[in-house]
C-alpha cells in the first residue's frame, strides 16, 4: 500500500497487546482487535486504496484458537503478493505473565481449565515461527506502561517531529457556562480588562480587531501573555517527552466571548508558530448576544 502503514500486533497473551493497541489508536491507527488471520489479506485489500485509512493495526493472538495457526501461511502469501506489513511481537517472562494473569483473574486461552504455566509454555511453542518473522520484538517484562508507550511512539509515531505526535486544543470558555471537563490546564483570565464595559465592543468577540486591540493595549495583558507563553513553552515539550498524546489548554473569562477568546487565539497562534499540531476552539461565543465574530 502506497503511503500506508500496516502493522500486525501479536505475541504472548499478557505481553501488553491491549496497551499497545490503545497507544496506536491514539496515534491515529485504525485498530482491529482479535481478527482471525484468514481475514487479514481481504482486509488489507479493502484498505489498500482507501485514502481515509492510511494507518492500520491488527491485533492477532491465540484468542483466535485454531484459526491462529493460519497466520504463518497468511504472512507468506502476503509477502509473495508484495503486500507490505510490519509485525510487532510482544513477550514477557513466565513470572511476569503469571503475575499479570493473577492480577486480572483471567484464564489463559490455551489453558482455560488447566495450569497457567502450561498454557504459557504451549503458547511460546506455537508462536516460535511467528516470532522469527517479527519486524520488532519488545520484551515488556520490566517495562512500565509509560515506558512501553514511549517505545511505541518511537516506532510508530509516523513523524520525525515529536511535536506532531501530540494534538493540542486551545479552548476558550465562559465560567458561567461551566468548566470544560476535559481540560488539562485551565487559566482564569477574568483579571484582564473587560471589553464588555465598552459599549462599542460589548457585542464584538475577542476575534474582532477592535476588541483585540482594546484587550492587548493594557500592560497587564502583555505581561500575562509573556509569562503564559514562557510557561507553555516549558510544559509542552515535557508533556510530549512523557508520551502525552492530547493536551487541552482552556482559558476562561466570565462569558467566554472577549478576553478568553482573544487569549486563546494568541496562545494557539504562538504554539502553531513553534510547530505544534494545534486546534483553536471557542466554546461559548455563540451563547452570547454576538454582533460580530471572526472565525
Amino acid at each position: 500500500m502506497l503511503d500506508h502503514r500496516f502493522v500486525i500486533v501479536t505475541g504472548l497473551s499478557g505481553g501488553g497487546k491491549t496497551q499497545v493497541s490503545r497507544v496506536l489508536e491514539d496515534l491515529g491507527y485504525f485498530c482491529v482487535d482479535n481478527l482471525p488471520p484468514m481475514f487479514i489479506p481481504k482486509f488489507a485489500e479493502l484498505v489498500r486504496d482507501n485514502d481515509q485509512i492510511t494507518k492500520v493495526a491488527l491485533v492477532v493472538d491465540m484468542r483466535s484458537r485454531e484459526f491462529f495457526d493460519d497466520l504463518m501461511n497468511v504472512l507468506e502469501s502476503m509477502e509473495s503478493a508484495g503486500q507490505g506489513y510490519e509485525l510487532l511481537f510482544l513477550e514477557a517472562s513466565d513470572e511476569t505473565i503469571i503475575r499479570r494473569y493473577k492480577e486480572t483473574r483471567r484464564s489463559h486461552p490455551l489453558a482455560p481449565n488447566g495450569r497457567l504455566i502450561d498454557g504459557i509454555h504451549k503458547e511460546r511453542a506455537r508462536l516460535d515461527g511467528v516470532r522469527g518473522r517479527a519486524t520488532h520484538i519488545i520484551d515488556t517484562t520490566s517495562m512500565k506502561k509509560d515506558e512501553l508507550k514511549k517505545r511505541i511512539l518511537g516506532l510508530y509515531g509516523g513523524s520525525d517531529k515529536v511535536s506532531e505526535r501530540m494534538a493540542i486544543t486551545v479552548l476558550s470558555f465562559g465560567f458561567k457556562y461551566g468548566m470544560p471537563l476535559d481540560a488539562d490546564l485551565v487559566f482564569d483570565v477574568r483579571f484582564l480588562p473587560n471589553p464588555f464595559y465598552v459599549e462599542a465592543l460589548r457585542k464584538k468577540s475577542g476575534t474582532v480587531p477592535a476588541t483585540a486591540e482594546y484587550i492587548w493595549k493594557w500592560p497587564i495583558t502583555q505581561q500575562f501573555s509573556e509569562k503564559l507563553n514562557g510557561l507553555l513553552e516549558f510544559l509542552v515539550p515535557n508533556y510530549i517527552k512523557e508520551g502525552k498524546s492530547q493536551l487541552v489548554i482552556a482559558l476562561g473569562c466570565t462569558g467566554g466571548m472577549h478576553r478568553s477568546v482573544f487569549m486563546a487565539d494568541k496562545v494557539g497562534r504562538r504554539l502553531k508558530e513553534l510547530g505544534y499540531n494545534v486546534t483553536i476552539e471557542h466554546r461559548n461565543v455563540r451563547n452570547n448576544d454576538v454582533e460580530e465574530h471572526i472565525e
